[in-house]
């Protein structure tokens, strides 16, 4: 079933084309983006259950103008005719207020093209349909049969997020609707030995509905077996080995290597390498990457971002070369580039920046049982934690939750956990050599841009052998 539009933003699209109308008498260019997001958050565990309005719900309106040097942006709750001259006196009054001996970056004119378009995902079943009662009986029943398992496990919890996200972008040429719907599920274990404990977790999301639980109820079990297993495991022995990546890891790579380091609101602050490049070779030959909404179905799939770009496909990487950044588009008027349709903000109260949508790496043409069978000694590293990089020298971290040994194509069975990997990004993304023929996308965490602006986003791509530093 398509997902509903917004009734809120409906009523409100003809007094935002008024209030347009009224702003253009003093602006020459006028842009409205509103926002209607709301959604549940429901966790059940051993200790408790807790359910909450999904922590990025919000409504409300930005508007940006140019001022004649470059942009203002003024956010604001409700509109209504009553307002409208409230708001418009607001901004000729309460903008533009910088001291003359302060120096601003000049922006020129967004020039538009008249575009009339709209997007209503599709989902199987809505989770606004179902009760809450029914949503928390459905995870504590995942929740027990998980605990029955083992007493071994001090804990388990299993999560359910449901966000519907709907959005009009309005200007003189543009008229953009959107609404979507995304959903996530977790299953999280904990287990302990004696004075050992260790974690283990179970992620689904997708552009899709309620029925994405039912994927969750038979991974409850591998999620127990596996944190269980985790219990025997060893710290790694620090040096460089061969490894396979899983998907998820593919995805850390790719999001912390070539992810935030083609974001061009850094190129316009030369605060980041991969400007320095472009048309340059920075992977092996097998290796290409994308970004962008219109490149995968998934969390971070939309027709148009916050600042009313049509989302696109960008290739970042192709054959090894550094093609393309991913831009909002005001790097993209600095830079002189077209924008790629990554301008995203945290909330409408936010500024607008340069951010990932789905980013991964292109599967390849090889097998994973040819990639597994290839390896002498070294690991398959699985299990994403967190990552973090270095945009301006290009070094990268990505911590793992854990490593399965490979000895002659086979695995041992032994564990090693935590794992680091840490490099140069060129010098890891050049020493791929193999490259397996499916990709698989997580988007079950969120991005910052530093240490906040959080948005969503997801990322991925086939296992990959190369060769790594593991600490």
């Amino acid at each position: 079933m398509k997902t509903e539009k917004s009734e809120f933003l409906a009523r409100s699209k003809p007094l935002v084309r008024k209030l347009i109308d009224l702003l253009s008498e003093d602006y020459k260019y006028v842009s409205v983006l509103g926002t209607d997001t709301k959604g549940k958050s429901y966790v059940v565990s051993k200790t408790g259950t807790e359910v909450n309005d999904f922590m990025f719900a919000e409504r409300g309106f930005v508007v940006r103008v140019h001022n004649g040097v470059n942009y203002s942006e003024y956010s604001f709750n409700e509109i209504s005719e009553d307002s409208l001259t409230s708001i418009v006196d607001d901004i000729k009054t309460k903008l533009n207020k910088v001291a003359p001996e302060i120096s601003v970056n000049s922006y020129d004119l967004v020039k538009e093209e008249e575009l009339c378009d709209q997007f209503f995902s599709e989902s199987q079943i809505n989770p606004e349909s179902i009760s809450s009662e029914t949503i928390i009986e459905e995870l504590t029943k995942i929740k027990d049969a998980a605990c029955a398992l083992s007493d071994l496990v001090v804990n388990f919890s299993v999560s359910f997020h449901s966000m519907h996200v709907s959005k009009i972008f309005m200007s003189k040429k543009k008229d953009l609707e959107q609404s979507y719907l995304i959903c996530q599920a977790m299953a999280i274990c904990v287990a302990r030995r004696e004075n050992k404990v260790k974690e283990f977790y179970y992620p689904l999301s997708g552009m899709k509905g309620y029925e994405i639980l039912a994927d969750l109820e038979g991974a409850y079990k591998q999620t127990v077996e596996e944190c269980i297993k985790l219990l025997d495991a060893e710290p790694v022995k620090p040096g460089e080995y061969e490894v396979i990546c899983s998907p998820d890891i593919t995805g850390l790579i790719a999001h912390e290597a070539f992810g935030h380091g083609v974001e061009m609101d850094m190129f316009v602050k030369e605060r980041a390498k991969g400007a320095e490049y472009i048309d340059k070779r920075v992977a092996s030959p097998i290796t290409s990457m994308h970004d962008g909404a219109a490149a995968a179905t998934h969390v971070s799939s939309y027709l148009f971002d916050d600042e009313g770009t049509i989302g696109t496909d960008t290739v970042v990487i192709k054959d090894g070369i550094l093609k393309n950044g991913i831009s909002d588009l005001l790097s993209a008027l600095k830079l002189g580039t077209t924008p790629t349709g990554n301008g995203k903000r945290q909330s409408f109260e936010r500024k607008a920046y340069a951010r990932m949508t789905n980013t991964f790496f292109e599967a390849g043409n090889d097998t994973y049982d040819d990639m597994l069978a290839s390896i002498k000694y070294g690991y398959q590293i699985e299990g994403m934690y967190s990552g973090m990089e270095d945009p301006k020298n290009w070094g990268i971290q990505c911590i793992a939750v854990l490593g399965r040994e490979i000895v002659d194509g086979k695995f041992t069975g032994r564990l090693i956990s935590p794992v680091v990997m840490t490099g140069f990004v060129p010098d890891l993304l050049q020493s791929i050599t193999m490259v397996s023929d499916q990709v698989e996308l997580d988007g079950c965490g969120y991005c910052g841009k530093g240490y906040k602006e959080l948005v969503k986003t997801s990322n991925g791509g086939p296992y990959i052998k190369a060769r790594v530093r593991l600490g």
